[in-house]
């Protein structure tokens, strides 16, 4: 999770690193003083919708709870099969690698590489996560990989994720104690899995 610090030329401060192998992000440990929640005159929609800008996407972002993101494990998995089929699946041979070409109707191919395509297809699996009272927007819809089983033939492969995108929300940041404090919603970007692959 990377925090933009206010203000032209100043660098990223990065909490901790973010390649596409360590993602979800984990929950964030917060300090559980209330004192270092924003206040009812902090959390004005359209000032932080002004703040925010371009980077507000509604299609990862809620202010309010939302609807269900996307479908269960097994759905998600009964619907493997219904994603179209790569181009490097429709290209390929069937038969041994050093044998001669298998020859099989058009159906009978078709059907071998929707079956191959639904047992390999890796989905991205969406859920709304609340992200807490010093967020805003406050939900982001979060990817995951489909992990329950195998991907590979043999087994032994899973899905994992290969690629991320990064949102930007508002994080409440407070410095210094007490009555001291001073605190102000600054620009955090937050990577989330994008594409999911079968590997290692």
């Amino acid at each position: 999770l990377g925090l933009l610090r206010p203000g032209g030329g100043q660098p990223f401060l990065r909490l901790r690193p973010s390649p596409s192998d360590n993602l979800p992000v984990k929950d964030i440990v917060e300090h559980p003083d209330p004192e270092y929640d924003p206040k009812e005159q902090d959390l004005d929609e359209r000032t932080l919708r002004k703040k925010l800008g371009s980077h507000f996407d509604p299609g990862f972002m809620a202010v309010a709870v939302p609807g269900p993101a996307n479908a269960s494990g097994a759905e998600a998995a009964a619907g493997r099969g219904r994603a179209a089929l790569p181009a490097e699946l429709r290209r390929l041979e069937l038969g041994p690698p050093q044998g001669p070409r298998l020859r099989v109707g058009k159906k009978a191919r078709r059907e071998v590489l929707q079956w191959l395509w639904a047992y390999t297809y890796c989905p991205v699996l969406y859920t709304w996560k609340d992200l807490g009272v010093r967020f805003w927007p406050r939900y982001i819809k979060e990817g995951n990989c489909f992990a329950e089983k195998s991907c590979s033939l043999p087994e032994g492969m899973f899905c994992k994720p290969v690629k991320s995108v990064t949102k930007t929300f508002l994080r409440w940041h407070c410095q210094g104690w007490s009555s001291q404090k001073y605190c102000t919603w600054i620009p955090v970007q937050y990577p989330l899995i994008s594409e999911c692959k079968c590997s290692c």
